[in-house]
């Protein structure tokens, strides 16, 4: 399979389906909507303005469909996703159009205003899901009858894992799933090595086999008393681009956790990698740079005013670079204004704490009122961090939080933040101890990351620096 062959396809015909709903929109205006003002019929002329928009609309449409993530997982779409997404986008599409290039048009009537909108829809709508359909029936119909598959291991050995993996194999249209083998949990286990699926080893070495067998898709199918297993083995899963799926016991049924997306699949817990919506995502980065980039120029004389207080404070730098881990384990370096004398950490790494001799006097107030954070808008705007999101850490200390709590590496999955959930409620950690705190609520902001909870947690994060009760 090709991802990005198959995302150039709907690309292609997306733009291609734009060019003719606009062009059939600019010859209704004319023949109806302009016909109908001036009284005679209006022959349909292509000036310059026709041509300008035939660049332009398509240019809006793949960009508000890719901001969307229409174009990622392309393999994994169905047909009533197709409908909802087409019939959502479509909406706001038209709406953007109609607001930016209809709304100023003269028109015979307030009533034309209405009827544009509407036929601008239908056409579109009417495009774009006929050759989305179209598309993605073909693979649908491909996966049906085993022609495309996804990398598929179970993990586990016992009598669930044979349950689920005869089960998914006797389905007569397939779902997608191509098992190249399974990872054994304790022992070998020869039932399913009978059944023909290959023993490709243990869990301690599952992150190595998803890499060499480049698997697409995890099924988690252990006994009820290897629950405890759960948290393990999704810790061996982190930063790894593969679909979870857990087999479910009756409670996680009863509790509604399992949701189906096909009639004839085996009911299975998705764990969603994606944390936030793709739109949200984008809108998410869109803020990044937007306000990184205001603040690093409408702050500029703050920022001067400040690097003249810590320059002549004390002796040193006025900026503090230092190396923490960020998204996917990626090491890079932060920037803050300097707020410790120089050697502050000859003896080793150290966590700072209330009275700490160490901090100067402006580092004190700059700590307090968050300022000696705003240098790290440059790294939000060069993509190392984000405005929200859980504090990133030094290796040295990683080490420590996770022999304490291993689930600690879920942070990775976001980017790291200037402000956190964690760090609006504790401030600076003073010690690991604090620091496994504080992991708590990172864990519960990425689990329900929104656009409204960043909202939420800058607002709280400006109620600090304001009131200067930072730690």
């Amino acid at each position: 399979m090709n991802n990005k062959l198959q995302a150039i396809k709907y690309m292609f015909f997306d733009i291609l389906s734009a060019a003719l709903a606009w062009t059939a929109f600019y010859v209704y205006r004319k023949e109806a909507v302009e016909s109908l003002k001036f009284g005679y019929t209006i022959d349909v002329h292509f000036d310059s303005n026709f041509y300008y928009a035939l660049l332009v609309i398509p240019t809006f449409w793949v960009t508000l469909y890719a901001l969307a993530g229409n174009y990622r997982n392309v393999y994994r779409r169905h047909r009533l996703m197709e409908l909802g997404q087409t019939l959502f986008m479509s909406f706001i599409g038209v709406t953007v159009i109609f607001f930016t290039l209809i709304l100023d048009d003269e028109i015979p009537n307030y009533k034309s205003y209405y009827d544009s909108f509407l036929i601008l829809f239908l056409i579109h709508f009417g495009l774009f899901f006929c050759e989305r359909i179209i598309l993605t029936s073909i693979t649908v119909k491909k996966i049906h009858n085993r022609k495309i598959g996804f990398n598929t291991i179970l993990v586990g050995g016992s009598t669930t894992a044979i349950e689920i993996y005869e089960e998914i194999n006797s389905i007569e249209y397939s779902l997608g799933n191509k098992f190249v083998g399974y990872v054994s949990m304790n022992g070998y286990d020869q039932q399913l090595s009978e059944r023909g699926l290959t023993h490709l080893g243990k869990f301690p070495q599952l992150k190595d086999i998803v890499l060499e067998y480049k698997v697409e898709e995890v099924i988690i199918a252990i006994d009820s008393s290897e629950h405890k297993n759960i948290g393990s083995i999704l810790n061996h899963l982190e930063d790894l681009p593969v679909d979870v799926k857990i087999v479910p016991n009756m409670y996680d049924i009863m509790a509604g956790t399992v949701k189906m997306t096909s009639i004839f699949g085996t009911p299975l817990i998705r764990i969603d990698q994606e944390l936030m919506a793709t739109w949200e995502r984008s809108l998410k980065r869109i803020f990044d740079i937007t306000a990184s980039l205001c603040s690093l120029v409408l702050l500029m004389p703050l920022y001067l005013i400040i690097a003249i207080l810590v320059k002549v404070s004390s002796k040193g730098p006025i900026f503090f670079n230092q190396e923490r881990i960020g998204l996917h384990k990626k090491p890079f370096m932060i920037h803050k204004f300097r707020t410790m004398y120089i050697g502050a950490e000859s003896q080793g790494p150290q966590l700072s704490s209330a009275g700490d001799p160490r901090i100067t006097k402006i580092g004190r107030f700059l700590r307090k009122t968050r300022l000696d954070e705003i240098p790290q808008f440059y790294n939000v705007l060069i993509g190392d961090m984000s405005i929200v999101g859980p504090r990133p850490e030094r290796q040295f200390f990683i080490n420590q939080i996770v022999q304490r709590a291993p689930h600690y590496v879920h942070l990775h999955k976001v980017k790291p933040g200037i402000t956190s959930w964690g760090q609006v409620k504790y401030g600076y950690a003073e010690n690991v101890d604090q620091m496994v705190q504080r992991l708590k609520f990172d864990l519960l902001y990425i689990e329900n990351m929104s656009i409204a909870l960043d909202v939420k947690i800058m607002f709280y994060t400006i109620l600090i620096i304001l009131r200067g009760k930072g730690k």
